[in-house]
């Protein structure tokens, strides 16, 4: 049977609009195939997750039609799609993004997001009612009788995932803390019919800055979410913000966290003057995105991540450079010069993973029999 690649142009940052755009698929050519009798008619194959971390129970087999369903979990990317990749990585970096419009995005990323939540407001992301799901402490947290909670949403945009929470809140004593880096983010929540400042506070702040989140003290958060953020940050800016939430959270506090994984289809399909730096892009919005890996991810929240590289305090702006205080990033050139790594001292693991997981999911367009390749990165770390 033949297979192409369907290349298409960069979406926009919500995961659920890129899983229904036709973006790099491999379409399949020929007739309809026959359904066989086989294992996947049975419901108990068919249920949706109800493990964290399993990433649900839909296998693909040899003698399964793949058009069968709309999504099978658990599926490794095909060598057409693994070649098309490595192809689209090789382009991206021959072509990156422009000195002038390195500086001009990494300068004062808050303007493309309060860009982006002013021009799509609370309409473009869908409810994430799957948290209660993937990260079962959020049922525990909102329990009736859970007693006085703190949670910490990091990057909490339109609301989507705390309006949720507080839909599903029994706990009287709770309290959630949404934050995001756009102050018109932070607008449309509090202007949304179910903000109730009895349970939740919302306000701007900068994850990679030096001050905590407004109202919360250091060790006074029990639980941290952080779903698809941390991928906006710069790579300059992760060891910065891993420590901010590792001062606001109490000893044992615990994060949730979610977000993009490298090979996913919204980084295949970026185009030429989007390369930031590897695995790092520029969207069309203006907004950034990273792609990670597992083991960087570990390395990252166990602060065994390369000190020159993520640490902001063994790096140095240029002479002219002027450091934006709002991101972390410097002005002019975007650019920062690490020290001598030598110099470097080694960072205290301050947090043990929990449970790192990669979710790869393959999508279906059943009626043009297109399949799409996605790829997440779940994990809960606990603070030492």
């Amino acid at each position: 049977m033949a297979s192409t690649v369907v290349p298409t142009a960069a979406a926009s940052p919500d995961e659920e609009l890129l899983a229904k755009a036709e973006a790099l698929t491999v379409q399949e050519d020929g007739a309809e195939a026959q359904v066989p009798a086989h294992r996947n008619h049975d419901p108990q194959y068919n249920m949706k997750r109800s493990d964290p971390f399993q990433f649900g129970s839909r296998y693909l087999q040899e003698d399964d039609d793949v058009f069968e369903f709309n999504a099978w979990d658990h599926v490794e990317t095909d060598d057409i799609y693994k070649e098309y990749a490595e192809q689209q990585y090789a382009m991206q970096r021959e072509s990156p993004v422009s000195d002038f419009d390195k500086s001009r995005f990494n300068s004062d990323p808050a303007k493309w997001w309060n860009l982006f939540y002013k021009n799509n407001t609370a309409n473009f992301f869908k409810n994430r009612k799957w948290l209660q799901q993937e990260f079962p402490i959020l049922d525990k947290v909102t329990a009736e009788d859970a007693g006085p909670v703190t949670v910490l949403e990091v990057g909490a945009g339109a609301g989507n995932t705390a309006f949720p929470i507080l839909a599903n809140n029994k706990n009287p004593k709770l309290k959630l803390h949404a934050c995001d880096f756009s102050k018109k983010a932070v607008e449309v929540m509090r202007s949304h019919e179910e903000y109730n400042t009895d349970f939740m506070q919302a306000d701007v702040w900068d994850a990679a800055g030096e001050v905590l989140p407004p109202g919360l003290e250091e060790g006074s958060v029990d639980v941290v979410l952080m779903i698809f953020i941390f991928s906006a940050l710069s790579p300059r800016q992760w060891a910065q913000a891993v420590r901010n939430i590792h001062r606001v959270l109490k000893p044992g506090g615990e994060v949730c966290f979610r977000d993009y994984g490298r090979g996913d289809l919204a980084q295949v399909r970026f185009k030429k003057g989007r390369y930031l730096e590897e695995n790092f892009y520029i969207r069309g919005d203006g907004t950034r995105v990273y792609f990670f890996e597992k083991d960087e991810l570990a390395q990252i929240w166990t602060g065994t991540f390369p000190p020159a590289a993520a640490d902001p305090a063994t790096t140095t702006t240029t002479v002219n450079d002027e450091k934006d205080g709002a991101n972390g990033d410097t002005k002019d050139n975007g650019e920062t010069t690490a020290s001598d790594p030598s110099e470097s001292k080694v960072q205290q693991p301050l947090f043990d993973i929990e449970e790192l997981g990669v979710d790869r999911r393959m999508l279906v367009n059943r009626a043009r029999r297109l399949k799409m390749y996605r790829c997440w990165m779940q994990g809960r770390f606990r603070k030492k």
